[in-house]
């Protein structure tokens, strides 16, 4: 019995660790890292071999399904989860401001973050639009610096590739 629960463990824990080093993956092709992702992939596939084998070669244990389909479940959460935290890549923030354009952007420019001021008219008048490019593990902390500012702001968030330039600022 022993045996058959502990089998059906380790292929939970090979399909938790599959399918967050996937999740990961995804990501990276998304950002155009192609060695990272290849890499990953190689662990990836790696790992889902061996959990697959072991499943097929004991099909009649039932804590190997259970365990297969459960690591697969948690696998997604955390590397949902830990991909969240560590934030690859950029997001873009586009903030409209009627009355704290400026205040906004000198408030960012002080945090180092490049902003571009664009004028725009809404129904009601005047507005300001403003754009960011930020490091996407950094935009919850900047989000709530330009909602001290003005809370009657509108933001949205982007997922952003930059193509060429400056990100944070000129290079010396």
């Amino acid at each position: 019995m022993l045996d058959l629960l502990s089998g059906g463990l380790l292929i939970m824990c090979m399909r938790i660790c599959d399918v967050t080093i996937g999740t990961f993956r995804t990501i990276l092709i998304v950002q155009g890292r192609k060695a990272l992702a290849g890499i990953a992939g190689f662990f990836e596939v790696m790992i889902w071999i061996l959990a697959i084998r072991s499943v097929f070669q004991h099909l009649d244990n039932p804590y190997n399904l259970v365990g297969y389909a459960t690591g697969f479940a948690i696998g997604n959460v955390l590397g949902i989860t830990l991909e969240q935290k560590i934030g690859l890549g950029y997001s873009q923030l586009t903030i409209i401001s009627r009355m704290f354009a400026d205040e906004i952007a000198t408030m960012l420019r002080k945090m180092k973050i490049g902003v571009t001021i664009l004028p725009g008219e809404g129904g009601s008048g005047g507005i300001a639009i403003l754009m960011v490019i930020v490091p996407r593990k950094n935009y919850k902390k900047i989000i709530k610096a330009i909602e001290a500012i003005d809370s009657n702001c509108f933001i949205s968030v982007q997922a952003a590739m930059p193509y060429r330039g400056f990100i944070h600022g000129p290079r010396k």
